[in-house]
This record gives C-alpha cells, structure tokens and sequence, in this order.
C-alpha cells in the first residue's frame, strides 16, 4: 500500500511540475509571437541555406504585421525575382514556361501568419547552374513600399545517389510516359498511365510472383509456428531452434517475401513520381532528344473526356481504389480455416493476427484518403497497379500448397 501511494505522489508531481513548465513555455511562445507581430517585420527566408540542382527551392513569408501582405500574381513568371551572383555582380534570372494560368491566383498572407512558395515550375529554368542566389520582391508595409530579400543560398551539384536515381529510374520511366503517351490516341495521359504500369508491373512479375508465393508459404506454416510457442513457452531458445526447423522443413527464406519488394520499390516509386508531377513544365530538359519536340500542352488530361487527372477527384476515384485495395489485402490474407477437433472452442487470435485483421480496413481507407488528396492521375495508376496485384494474387492463392508433404510409410513383406 505504502508503495501504491509512493508511486502516485510521484506521478501527481510530475504532473504539476509537467503542466508548470508546459505554462510557462506556451506563455513565453504567446509573448514571442505577440512582439514579432506588433514589431511590423515581415521575414522572407529560403526553408535551405543549400539546395542541390534537383531540389525545389521552397521560399517562406512570415507576416508579423497587422496587414495581409498580397503578392500579384505574374504567371507565367515566376513568383519573385531571382538573382545569380556572377563576377561579383547580382544578375537576374527569368524563367517563362508554358503554364495554364487561367485559375492563377495572388498570394495572399493572412497578419500573424506564414505561407511556402514552392518554384515547382520554374526550378530548373532558373537553378540549374551551380553557384550563390538570392530572392527578392517589393511589397507594400504599413503604408511604405520595401524589398524584401531572402538569405544567400548556394545550389550545388546532386549526389551520386540522385544522379542514379534520376538517371536509371526516374528519367527513364518519365520518357516512356511521354512516348506511350505521343501514341495513344488524343495524346491521353490516362491510357498511358494504364499502359506504362502494366508494362513495369509485368516487368517486376517474377521477383512480385516470389515474394507473394514466400508469403503464402509463411501463412501456411504459422500454425505450426502458434503450437511451437505454446508448446515451449517461456524457452525462447527452444522456441528459436524449433522455428528455424520449421523453416527448413517447409524450406522458407522469412526474407523471401522482403527481398523481391525491395527491388521492386525504385521502380515503383519512380511510377509514381513521374505520374505525380509529369506534366510539370520544368520536367522537359529529362526528355531525350527523340522527344523534345513533343509539347506538353499536346496531352490529352481528361480520362475519356470526363476526370481531369490534373485534379483530385474527392468522391468516386477514393471510392474505387480503396475498394481495390481492401478487396487486394483480404485476397493476401486469406488462409484455409483451420479445422477444429472433438468440438473445442475457437482459440483466441494472436496480437499479430488481431493487427493484421485491423489493417485490412484502416489500409485502404488511408489509401482512399491519400487519393482523394492528389491528382487523379496518381489514382489511376494505383487502381491499374492494384488490379494486377489482385489477379496476381488469385493466382497464387489457387496455386497447391508446397509446405505438405506426404510420405508414405512402406511395410516390409514377411518372409
């Protein structure tokens, strides 16, 4: 008892303590924000002091003022002026790519408020080449036009990992998206999402078929492993040497469904980023010189002339693919029921199983949300992608199971 109450006065002054010092700090933060927003500043810094040539250089506004600062749109140019330090001299650079503008807006930020500005459209236009930059806009402050400039920041070349991931991954794949989509009929964009995937997920078939087949291998045997645990719990030495049998027995690599995923993943993710930002402008210097004469503005957006795969579609596409990818995870998890003897009770699920039955409905409902947060065209290409693994699935669960073996017992004749 002594103990228990021991233990609860602890608790009880760290709580207080906690909460006193939780006080004092959002205190002290209220203080701090209250005197940059009455000190009229207005603070415009880059989120990096150094950016490699494949990075996007992300400016941010902090408005510490009692006005809303406002930043004219001037697209296509870009959002603010951009300056290169060339034999001790400031030199602007410009940049005025191929943008629809027709929904372009002014920037707006709000008093006591920050905003990021990406140059997602104009980053390698205007910070290819190496060297110091610097930004700069005017804007009017209480009632005085003032230039805001940035920090100094220096572009340097890509690392060796970037310069393979852009050169073996990502600029290969962008290509083909272009090509299949200079093919198709109206130039549309949603079949040769389609197409492309197909085409990388019949690539990465063999190394996919493995890791699904080591999988339903291991679902096979997990409850030989269960009957090892209860058998000898508590001996986990036991428990490790009898597991490791079971491996052999049933020969089972527990890395063979790991392996094969990860040398699918570049090229996946590559998929993925090329469909994302694909139609990005700033993207034509990865085309290749069989290309280049292919115009952006050629593609056809609209998937059979009704989703704009440049927008989020909020309702119907989450709606599918979460559908898919539900209906994908239960095909994964699916195992023949085992069968009960002499009428026992079910026996409880493990924490692994009971987790693993959670995530077959919080997954595709994550994915949903995800879809419904970008463009569509990153929906298409998870429906198509899903939809082979689902018929890649099927065939695997159909496929005999290779962990039971039979042997039969041969009685020797009498003489």
């Amino acid at each position: 008892m002594d103990k228990l109450n021991k233990i609860l006065k602890n608790v009880v002054i760290f709580l207080v303590v906690f909460l006193a010092i939780n006080y004092l700090f959002n205190s002290c933060q209220n203080k701090e924000e209250e005197l940059l927003l009455n000190s009229g500043n207005v603070l415009f810094t880059t989120t990096d002091t150094e950016y490699s040539r494949v990075q996007k250089i992300t400016v941010k506004i902090s408005n510490n003022t009692d006005q809303e600062i406002v930043i004219p749109n001037e697209c296509p140019g870009e959002p603010f002026d951009v300056y290169k330090k060339e034999n001790n001299e400031w030199n602007q650079k410009t940049s005025e790519p191929e943008l629809n503008c027709e929904n372009a807006k002014d920037i707006v930020v709000a008093p006591g408020k920050d905003t990021k500005i990406v140059y997602e459209s104009w980053n390698h236009a205007l910070f290819s080449e190496m060297g110091l930059f610097r930004i700069e806009f005017e804007t009017e402050i209480n009632g005085e036009t003032k230039t805001l400039t940035t920090n100094e920041f220096l572009i340097v070349k890509e690392g060796l990992i970037k310069q393979i991931w852009y050169g073996i991954f990502y600029r290969p794949i962008y290509n083909a998206l272009i090509f299949f989509t200079s093919i198709m009929p109206r130039h549309d964009l949603g079949l040769a999402i389609i197409l492309l995937t197909l085409i990388i997920r019949t690539i990465l078939l063999v190394p996919s078929q493995k890791a699904m087949k080591s999988q339903k291998k291991m679902q096979e045997i997990q409850p030989r492993l269960e009957e090892i645990k209860k058998k000898y719990k508590g001996d986990q030495q036991k428990i490790a040497m009898e597991t490791m049998a079971i491996w052999k027995d049933a020969k089972v690599n527990p890395m063979g469904s790991c392996l094969p995923i990860l040398l699918q993943f570049p090229f996946l993710i590559g998929l993925f980023y090329v469909v994302k930002g694909g139609l990005n402008p700033d993207n034509a210097y990865l085309l290749y010189s069989e290309y280049s004469s292919f115009t952006l503005h050629d593609i056809s957006v609209h998937f059979f002339g009704i989703l704009d795969l440049t927008k989020a579609n909020i309702y119907v596409l989450p709606l599918i693919i979460g559908g898919l990818q539900f209906a994908q995870m239960k095909l994964t998890m699916a195992k023949k029921a085992k069968k009960k003897k002499d009428g026992d009770k079910k026996e409880k699920k493990s924490e692994m199983a009971m987790a693993t039955g959670t995530m077959t409905y919080v997954m595709p409902i994550m994915i949903a949300v995800f879809t419904a947060s970008l463009p569509a065209a990153v929906g298409i290409y998870w429906g198509t992608s899903t939809a082979y693994g689902i018929v890649q699935q099927l065939v695997v669960n159909k496929s005999k199971p290779e962990t039971e073996t039979k042997v039969r017992v041969i009685k020797p004749k009498n003489d």
